[in-house]
């Protein structure tokens, strides 16, 4: 048997951007995925904190440094500039995997 276990989450952290006419997904800066260990093209469920609203996408990579966190496509009706999110990624585990794991978790203080 496999669990489905939070493997990452970026907690709290503010959407930058929102741009409709895109293919789809979450950009997020590569700094923050490294630090939580998200890949890019990982399947992503996101929650805004502001609204309620939860989803699930992708994450792809932008510009490092740029703390860009942009809802692309229809994630754009999800939220707005200014929200905060929570983004979690997962991993499938045996028990004995998970009866030890911790996961990573980056926090957006003053956000």
């Amino acid at each position: 048997m496999l669990l489905e276990i939070l493997k990452a989450k970026l907690h709290r952290i503010r959407v930058t951007e929102a741009c409709l006419d895109y293919e789809g997904s979450l950009t997020l800066d590569p700094d923050d995925m490294e630090a939580v260990g998200i890949v890019p093209y990982e399947k992503i469920l996101v929650a805004d904190v502001e609204n309620g609203k939860r989803f699930e996408t992708y994450a792809i990579a932008g510009r490092r440094g740029s703390h860009v966190c942009c809802l692309n496509g229809a994630a754009a009706h999800k939220g707005k500039v200014g929200d905060r999110l929570i983004v979690m990624a997962f991993a499938q585990m045996t028990p004995e995997e998970a009866s030890d794991w911790s996961p990573r978790v980056k926090y957006f203080r003053g956000s």
